[in-house]
């Protein structure tokens, strides 16, 4: 692996220094995608047949907060690699799995719409910023288009058949603002709190994936026809 793997990255108030645990709570908070992924198994294993859509989603999640606890740890630039890919991987993971529980949208047509979200996600920082020059929300960016396809999405889904998956959508869109708004603080809140507002970050946004992946299971295909549970 080349030397530059291990550049050392300081991205965050409460990292001060080199060592493994220079950045507890934003290492320990990753515990709270742990405790999401086993609830949310847990939650699937009740439901009865296996939904493997779902329970891929639970494995991905649980690969986050491992990514994130690793990068929050070593903090350079393999182990951030670890942290953000597990995250992209749940949001086009979860997006295709939207077009298809949700919007019953065919299997080609809902690769077609994801592969277009794919395509607007990874030219948005650079709208971005064509807009908004040196606006970067500490790294922030990067995340709004999940934000917006949460809030369009699951207000398609509340004005159509499914009222339920729109609101938890909608409220998942809601937590994820919150959690943004904690990660995009961070180091403007350095002198104030010196641990930094990340940790927030983590634990909100495991409370979103665990929303998301609730919504799932809920909805789950049974022969052919796709249910919805309270």
């Amino acid at each position: 692996m080349p030397e530059s793997w291990f550049t050392p990255i300081d991205s965050y108030c409460e990292r001060l220094g080199v060592g493994f645990w220079a950045e507890p709570l934003n290492a320990v908070s990753n515990a709270a995608f742990i405790a999401a992924a086993l609830y949310a198994l847990a939650l699937s294993r009740r439901a009865g047949a296996r939904d493997w859509p779902a329970l891929w989603l639970v494995a991905v999640t649980f690969i986050v907060g491992t990514g994130s606890f690793l990068f929050h740890t070593f903090a350079n630039r393999w182990s951030l690699l670890a942290d953000v890919l597990p995250i992209a991987i749940f949001i086009y993971s979860y997006f295709l799995l939207a077009m298809r529980r949700y919007l019953k949208l065919g299997l080609v047509s809902a690769i077609i719409v994801t592969a277009l979200f794919m395509a607007f996600n990874m030219s948005f920082d650079r709208l971005w910023f064509i807009a908004l020059p040196g606006v970067t929300l500490n790294g922030s960016v990067s995340y709004i288009p999940a934000a917006l396809a949460l809030l369009a999405v699951g207000s398609v889904c509340l004005v159509s058949r499914g009222r339920e998956a729109g609101r938890a959508l909608l409220a998942a869109a809601c937590v994820f603002i919150l959690s943004l708004l904690f990660r995009s603080i961070d180091h403007a809140m350095c002198a104030t709190i010196p641990t930094g507002t990340h940790f927030l970050w983590h634990g909100l946004n495991a409370l979103v994936l665990f929303i998301l992946m609730k919504a799932a299971i809920a909805h789950r295909p049974r022969n052919g026809v796709t249910i919805a549970q309270n």
